[in-house]
């Protein structure tokens, strides 16, 4: 069985500087964390974001062992063989330690539009993008003419030497179909545990009808989490951060995000364990940051104990 694997966004340090940002790295492995999230965004509601990859490749150089999950990385809004390159470089750095969870957004459309992207071709542009970024990050020569993409014999050298996994985002069924199609797994956010074990029974079927054979799948769920002492505090700290970044009221997401103390949080994530879920990405929010790095730990604990 795949193994039990919880990570988190690292929280902002109290200071500024690569040293205090690096402290935080070691306490989450101290910790236990198994690896680091980072989001991606261009310039969501009003200009705010950081690039995911950028961002893991700064982690990955503060930390020598810890691997970094995009939770997602928006592929389509790039051209997939700059991104080629961009792994490529990462991981001729911190070879293995990158997991590149992909989506395809949309949440706030005028993003998508500031990138040159029709929003309502997201999903055949994802489609492509992985099409023509898988067998260049395999050392494959792409010979490629697509709706979006024309390639003649191109390669990104050197490929990475160790693969680096392809998970896809996203609740609709033609997300999960991605997934099974041109993915090693499904990544869940705001889902039951019953949808998510449908989900990836769905990516299973997709896989098989397109001849995958098998799959070493890396299914997960992304989890907007709150933790402090009391869930009062950590459903504010959570609420907060929510509705701050979408602008919708947090009752939309409220059934879907686990808050207080590390054992609530794990009592939550119990049943996605039970559905079959080994990955977990957690954006934990919290009043206290300096408390996230051991709560993650803890509800890292719980979770493979129980």
């Amino acid at each position: 069985m795949t193994p039990l694997r919880v990570g988190a966004a690292p929280p902002p340090p109290a200071e500024p500087g690569p040293d205090a940002q690096a402290a935080i790295l070691q306490a989450m492995a101290d910790a236990g964390c198994d690896h680091l999230v980072v989001g991606d965004h261009v310039c969501f509601f009003g200009g705010w974001g950081v690039d995911g990859l950028v961002e893991a490749t700064a982690l990955s150089m503060l930390h020598p062992t810890l691997p970094v999950h995009t939770s997602v990385y928006l592929l389509g809004l790039r051209h997939p063989v700059l991104v080629a390159r961009q792994i490529s470089t990462l991981a001729a750095r911190a070879p293995g330690r990158l997991v590149l969870g992909v989506g395809i957004g949309g949440e706030d459309r005028d993003e998508v539009r500031a990138c040159g992207v029709d929003p309502s071709t997201r999903g055949r542009r994802m489609d492509e993008s992985l099409a023509v970024l898988r067998p260049l990050l395999a050392g494959r020569t792409v010979d490629h003419t697509g709706e979006f993409f024309s390639l003649s014999a191109v390669s990104v050298r050197p490929a990475p030497p160790a693969p680096v996994p392809v998970v896809v985002g996203g609740r609709s069924t033609a997300a999960v179909r991605r997934s099974g199609r041109l993915g090693d797994g499904w990544l869940g956010i705001w889902v039951s545990p019953e949808r998510f074990a449908a989900a990836t029974a769905e990516a299973q079927d997709a896989a098989d009808a397109a001849g995958r054979g098998d799959v070493d799948w890396q299914h997960g769920m992304t989890v907007w989490c709150g933790l402090a002492d009391d869930r009062s505090s950590a459903t504010d700290a959570v609420s907060q951060a929510m509705e701050g970044l979408y602008g919708l009221s947090f009752e939309r997401f409220a059934r879907y995000v686990p808050a207080g103390a590390p054992a609530d949080v794990a009592d939550a994530l119990q049943p996605y364990v039970d559905a079959g879920c080994r990955t977990f990405n957690l954006l934990t929010q919290s009043p206290d940051p300096s408390m996230i790095p051991g709560a993650v730990g803890e509800v890292r604990r719980l979770l493979a104990s129980a």
